[in-house]
């Protein structure tokens, strides 16, 4: 196995321009403009209102390699995108070698017989994602909910929703190569596949690792595989097994098996699953590395005195899921850094939660969100990239693309002890959904092909150990239009802030699992003052409202704040006194729903991060 990886610098050009600027990849196109100059900081002030353009251009990627003759003489040779944003051509010296459609998705291209010693050119066309949804939904219109600075028909695409703008989030329509890029070459066979899954009950004081493995295989060479299991770099079980077929299943029995626990109910202790194939002869071909925790961990629905129980169940041991939803933390993800993503999951652990809602308008996280989370006892439920649309579950390219994004997250993510849940979608059934289409709607029958069957049958076929949930807030009685049923399901409330509720409204609520709920706050003045010139810090002012997305939220805050406080006499106190004042909000739900255990057995609060500087989450 050899792999070239193809980051770093690269060449970006306006589509039908012969300018070329600087890019680095992974990146995308706002941040390459940005680094060069052509545009201001898209967050300062209202500047994103100028940079629409971009995301209604067409934009062009290139990279010259230099290529060793040993590179194509490998039996195969592939060119792995990890992560394609979104409507590209590929092509390699002026040969196309494929398309993507899909953000969601890994993409492999076979380059063997285009690639030649010496200079290669790799070239990356990217179609402007705003331009075809618009065309797409001309064409028939996806009913939906959208802001007024949103453009239409997001969801003909899979791309991250709320690129596209939300009631929180900026539009700042993106392309480019968002993740990871490589040029992979292997003889013989390399690791295709490999699923790991645990039994805790065959016996006692043990735990049995089953390691379910699939090689893609060039040719019909006799195959093996080692798999290794190491607790703190020692050894704990070690197996070798043949493939058949270019498969093969192994069992290593663990001892004395050290369990993993979420935040505050124990420890995370992680093994190390190393599996190996090498050939007769015994040679490497390939080796993957994944670390586990050895835990049961199930979402438990059962008949009790309140109706039906939802509640997060570990190692046997019933707990309450205390936490908060999870949004992309920069409108521009590929900017993140190891250090953004552990400052926010610290927080967040040392503030006592055990578990984030990946909310299904973003992403699938990048693998280094999910490693912390599973050293830092982080429970993720996991939502599919679905929300606040209707989707074109009536036709079948779309739904084959979102048929292989599926099996392609959910082989990347299953073996992390912190994924909890896999759920299908946000708040379509909270009225996206009827009898039939409509201006308004999608028909439960295409819904229904969607979440009831596509989805639940990946992960019944690659992940059985987990539970599924089709939509959040879903209430499982046959009638989905009753929606935050307080004796079943989960529960996402908003009649504080949306509905004018006061606090106190909180102590009227008793549902089973609250995964949404909310209240705004100004940023604090550090943030503002970077986003503001001086004359815009009022909250009534232009500067003040665009970064404000929920309607007239700076009106909301500042009458809430009314009813509890004198009016403060300057800015700084009035960013400040929104805080105290969110902090009140959440202060009488989450005491309500832990005085009502086991009635309620879990609050997810909206929300733990932004992903631009705006009035909104817990700041």
């Amino acid at each position: 196995m050899r792999v070239v990886d193809l980051g770093g610098a690269w060449q970006v050009t306006k589509a039908g321009e012969t300018a070329a600027l600087p890019a680095r990849v992974p990146g995308c196109i706002h941040l390459d403009l940005l680094a060069a100059g052509q545009i201001d900081d898209p967050y300062y002030r209202d500047n994103e209102d100028r940079l629409q353009w971009i995301g209604q251009t067409d934009w062009v990627y290139t990279r010259t390699i230099t290529v060793d003759a040993a590179l194509p003489a490998h039996d195969r040779v592939l060119l792995r995108c990890d992560g394609l944003d979104t409507l590209a051509t590929v092509t390699v010296n002026g040969m196309e070698i494929g398309r993507a459609d899909n953000m969601f998705r890994v993409w492999e291209y076979d380059v063997r017989r285009l690639l030649r010693e010496g200079r290669n050119t790799i070239e990356i066309r990217f179609a402007a994602a705003e331009t075809y949804c618009g065309t797409k939904n001309a064409d028939r219109r996806m009913p939906g909910w959208f802001g007024p600075k949103e453009p239409q028909g997001r969801a003909w695409l899979r791309k991250e929703p709320c690129n596209f703008g939300w009631d929180w989030g900026p539009v700042f329509v993106t392309c480019g190569i968002w993740r990871d890029i490589a040029l992979v070459a292997f003889d013989a066979a390399r690791l295709a596949d490999v699923h790991l899954t645990q039994d805790h009950a065959q016996a006692p004081g043990r735990v049995t690792v089953h390691a379910a493995i699939t090689a893609e295989q060039v040719g019909g060479a006799a195959l093996a595989a080692t798999v290794a299991i190491a607790l703190d770099g020692a050894p704990v079980a070690e197996t070798t097994v043949p493939l058949a077929g270019g498969r093969a299943d192994a069992a290593l029995a663990v001892d004395d098996p050290q369990l993993w626990w979420p935040n505050n109910l124990g420890a995370q202790p992680l093994y190390t699953v190393t599996v190996t194939l090498h050939d007769a002869a015994g040679a490497v071909l390939d080796t993957t590395t994944k670390r586990i925790g050895l835990r049961t961990l199930q979402l438990d629905r059962h008949p009790d005195q309140w109706g039906e129980s939802f509640q997060f169940v570990v190692n046997g041991v019933p707990f309450f899921a205390k936490g908060a939803n999870w949004i992309p933390a920069d409108t521009f993800a590929s900017r993140l850094m190891s250090a953004d993503y552990a400052r926010l999951l610290d927080d967040a652990a040392a503030a006592n939660m055990n578990m984030l809602r990946v909310w299904g308008g973003g992403i699938y996280e990048d693998d280094l969100f999910y490693a912390l989370c599973d050293e830092r006892g982080l429970c993720i439920w996991q939502d599919f990239m679905f929300a606040c649309s209707t989707y074109p579950a009536f036709d079948d390219a779309f739904m084959a693309s979102v048929r292989a994004e599926a099996e392609d997250n959910v082989r990347r993510l299953r073996h992390h002890p912190c994924i909890a849940l896999w759920c299908g979608n946000n708040e379509l059934e909270q009225g996206l959904v009827g009898q039939a289409w409509t201006e308004h709607q999608m028909s439960w029958e295409d819904y229904g092909k969607l979440f009831d069957t596509l989805l639940p049958g990946v992960v019944t076929a690659l992940d059985p150990e987990r539970d599924y949930w089709p939509c959040s807030p879903h209430t499982p009685n046959g009638d989905r239009t009753n929606f935050n049923d307080p004796t079943q399901g989960d529960a996402h409330l908003w009649s504080v802030w949306h509905g004018r509720q006061p606090f106190e409204w909180y102590r009227t609520c008793e549902h089973r699992f609250n995964s949404e709920f909310g209240f705004q706050s100004f940023p604090e003045p550090k943030t503002v003052y970077g986003y503001t010139a001086p004359q815009d810090r009022n909250v009534t002012t232009w500067v003040m409202e665009h970064h404000q997305r929920s309607g007239i939220g700076n009106t909301v805050i500042m009458q809430y704040m009314l009813d509890w406080f004198r009016l403060p006499t300057s800015f700084e106190d009035t960013l400040w006194l929104s805080q105290i004042l969110q902090g009140m909000a959440m202060k009488y739900a989450v005491e309500h729903w832990r005085r009502a255990m086991p009635r309620g057995m879990g609050t997810l609060y909206w929300q733990l991060n932004d992903c631009w500087p705006v009035a909104l989450g817990i700041h």
